[in-house]
């Protein structure tokens, strides 16, 4: 199967090597997202403003690839402070529905440039 590469400009551009999201056959695999603002290229601040920013930049390249939110099977979360961890919860709820992605939480030391969460996912889009 080949890969398609995924890009949305609603999304932040890439800061390293990797693409923001890849599909291979119906599965697109979203690359972490961390809180920055697409048009400043700037961390958002605090960690209200930061989940809201990734779980909307995450929407973005999942619409780029054809999809939404909806389809994600997987999403990975990664907190500086697990006592973020209900307000990721409460804010998440209003992004995704029931039926529930499956999702794991890690409690992590650090982020790429000062983040406070990052999030991934992976999603089943059919063509």
């Amino acid at each position: 199967m080949s890969k398609t590469i995924i890009h949305s400009p609603q999304a932040p551009a890439a800061i390293g090597t990797y693409s923001q999201a890849v599909r291979v056959g119906d599965t697109v695999y979203l690359s972490g997202q961390i809180g920055l603002d697409p048009s400043s290229m700037l961390l958002v601040d605090g960690i209200d403003a930061q989940i809201e920013r990734v779980l909307e930049n995450l929407k973005a390249v999942a619409e780029a690839a054809g999809g939404s939110l909806a389809d994600a099977v997987k999403v990975t979360v990664f907190l500086t402070d697990l006592s973020h961890f209900a307000r990721f919860n409460e804010v998440m709820s209003r992004y995704f529905a029931e039926p529930y992605p499956a999702r794991a939480v890690v409690g992590v030391a650090a982020l790429p440039r000062g983040a406070l969460v990052e999030a991934d996912a992976i999603l089943a889009v059919s063509r």
